[in-house]
């Protein structure tokens, strides 16, 4: 899979604040990719970067094979963390002006602009002040807008941001039909039950360096903890098998056990005894998720 997106070595500081450190970055066409990092660690800084907001110091950021120029960034679709929509212009009116500022002609535009209102049940607000919408409904305008030209890579900066659980689930959904439509999209977020749930890859960015890096899948495979859930009968009591493994607390519903494995030990042997001296319902490796990696390489 070719990179639709190359950072490299980019370094960029502000009156003495070091925001990027030598940081490489890749994004593979078509893929949706996390930009993960607590507050202050650079991920903002990237992303104006990426859009010509700012200018690196030194470093390189391509784009489709070529460095990036002011024409690619017209046709992104860029969401900013700082919203920023005409708070006494009509909602259709404002969704249809902001395309036709991506270069769309006024038919497409609105053709669009009716099409996207439908699928976020905002048809009967399009005449409404966007000032008389709620927050969550002004987001999916600012969703929208970004989103009508159909741009090939979008960029979102806590898209999520302001959305309850009904309407992030929904804001996800777009996203992985977008993907699915051949759109590649970075976006930056502290959700990271939104990263387990969309991304294929991400970058995590602490102290202005990238610290980690790769597929969601294998990042939680390399940070597993040999831990096994195992299903028991309800009135078996797990002893320890000391030369295998120990036994963790019960799970919140207290259904299962987990265990975790000695070093050296390979799950089959653990669960070959388990076999012999219990009647084993079932199992599963246990592995850590985005939320605990994000906390463990953070502070580590």
């Amino acid at each position: 899979m070719e990179n639709f997106i190359e950072i490299k070595d980019v370094l960029k500081q502000y009156d003495g604040h070091l925001a990027l450190d030598h940081v490489d970055l890749s994004v593979p066409q078509g893929c949706i990719y996390g930009l993960l990092g607590p507050n202050g660690a650079g991920k903002t800084s990237l992303i104006r970067i990426i859009n010509l907001i700012t200018r690196p110091d030194s470093g390189t950021v391509c784009i489709d094979g070529h460095p990036i120029t002011e024409a690619d960034v017209a046709s992104i679709g860029y969401l900013p963390e700082e919203r920023g929509l005409y708070k006494k212009m009509k909602v259709g009116d404002q969704i249809v002006y902001l395309g036709r500022l991506k270069g769309m002609s006024k038919t497409d535009a609105q053709n669009e602009m009716l099409q996207w209102l439908e699928r976020f049940d905002l048809m009967e607000w399009r005449e409404k002040k966007l000032e008389a919408l709620s927050k969550g409904m002004q987001q999916k305008v600012q969703f929208i807008a970004t989103v009508l030209h159909r741009p090939q890579l979008l960029i979102f900066d806590e898209p999520f941001s302001g959305f309850d659980p009904v309407n992030a689930d929904q804001l996800k959904a777009e996203i992985l039909r977008l993907n699915r439509e051949g759109a590649t999209i970075l976006f930056s977020t502290h959700n990271m039950e939104s990263v387990e749930a969309v991304c294929e890859r991400i970058s995590l960015i602490n102290h202005s360096q990238v610290v980690l890096e790769g597929r969601v899948d294998d990042i939680r495979q390399a940070h597993k903890k040999n831990i096994i859930e195992v299903n028991l009968p309800n009135d078996a009591t797990l002893q320890a098998a000391e030369q295998l493994f120990t036994i963790l607390p019960k799970t919140e519903t207290g259904q299962s056990t987990r265990i975790r494995l000695n070093s050296g030990v390979p799950m089959s042997e653990a669960i070959t005894w388990l076999n012999e001296h219990y009647d084993l319902r079932g199992f599963h490796e246990v592995l850590p998720s985005m939320h605990e990696i994000f906390v463990d390489t953070v502070k580590g």
